[in-house]
């Protein structure tokens, strides 16, 4: 997958493809859908989605509690297992956030990415202060040469899928309603960084990781499909995770800590991918050490169970 990152320098193959427009926070089954539909619009041309990086939200709101469902990096994997083979992260800026609708359409679309075909959901917005819609997308095309799509909004149990309602699921702790919508397991991925050691004092060596920029789940512990990535433990594991601020320690920083089941080594700064099964609990804080580590051996005894049954 090539990836693009600015509409006035576009190489001639990087030019000519059929392009899923929109945030793809989650890559979730619309988005999925979506590029299914991009694909077949124009099937002879080179696959690709157009995104944006900053995501807007964070642009206009950078105050803004944390949203994201998965960094820039995490997104990218996921785009390119779907066969995703031109990805135009372009750079969100003020200069881009000024254009007209119009000016989107003749400078980014038609004269510097020279797209082949459009696809875009029915509810898509675009433009100096979203003021285009789908309709102004379609009467665009048409009048500077590629081809458009409007898909409409893909429905689950009579529940629209989209990434807020997503969010949602995840924060009332229902990873698996989550991932009826994602069409695979919710997944925390980052590099694992230097903590307290406190796992490993109590018997339960733990792979930290920050959760700074993500949308936060309910906070708690967690049955966990975990990948190691790369380096010499690359793998899928089992595990349990503690999603939170640590209370029994008085922590503030929220982060996961993730437990490997028969795991042995050293995985400080291996890029690990937590994915999220069930929620077992809510965080607490517990009358000393040894109710901690009596809880923590039900908790991955439950998680096994859990895991082994998928």
């Amino acid at each position: 997958m090539h990836i693009i990152r600015d509409h006035q320098f576009v190489t001639p193959e990087d030019r000519g493809a059929s392009v899923a427009i929109g945030n793809f926070d989650g890559v979730h089954l619309g988005h999925q859908s979506v590029i299914a539909q991009t694909r077949d619009a124009a099937p002879d041309a080179p696959l690709g989605v157009l995104t944006f990086e900053p995501h807007p939200r964070e642009y206009f709101a950078p105050a803004a509690p944390p949203f994201r469902l998965m960094r820039p990096n995490s997104r990218a994997h996921r785009l390119e297992k779907l066969g995703i083979e031109r990805l135009y992260e372009l750079n969100f800026n003020a200069s881009l956030a000024g254009l007209s609708p119009e000016e989107f359409a003749r400078n980014v679309l038609a004269d510097g990415l020279g797209v082949r075909h459009v696809v875009v959901g029915a509810d898509f917005c675009f433009g100096k202060g979203r003021s285009g819609n789908a309709d102004d997308m379609v009467r665009f095309g048409r009048e500077m040469g590629f081809g458009v799509t409007i898909a409409q909004l893909m429905a689950r149990s009579d529940k629209v899928v989209s990434s807020t309602a997503i969010r949602n699921a995840l924060s009332h702790g229902q990873p698996r309603e989550a991932a009826a919508m994602l069409g695979h397991w919710h997944r925390i991925e980052g590099e694992v960084i230097g903590g307290e050691q406190r796992g490993r004092e109590l018997g339960y060596p733990t792979a930290n990781m920050s959760m700074d920029g993500l949308h936060l789940p309910k906070f708690g512990v967690y049955a966990v499909l975990v990948d190691v990535l790369e380096g010499p433990h690359a793998g899928s594991y089992h595990g349990a995770a503690s999603v939170g601020v640590r209370p029994m320690f008085d922590g503030e920083q929220p982060n996961i800590e993730t437990f490997l089941f028969d795991f042995s080594g050293d995985l400080y700064g291996a890029i690990l991918s937590v994915g999220l099964v069930e929620y077992l609990r809510p965080e607490m804080k517990f009358d000393g050490l040894d109710a901690l580590i009596a809880q923590m051996g039900s908790d991955c005894a439950q998680a096994r169970d859990i895991l082994s049954a998928l």
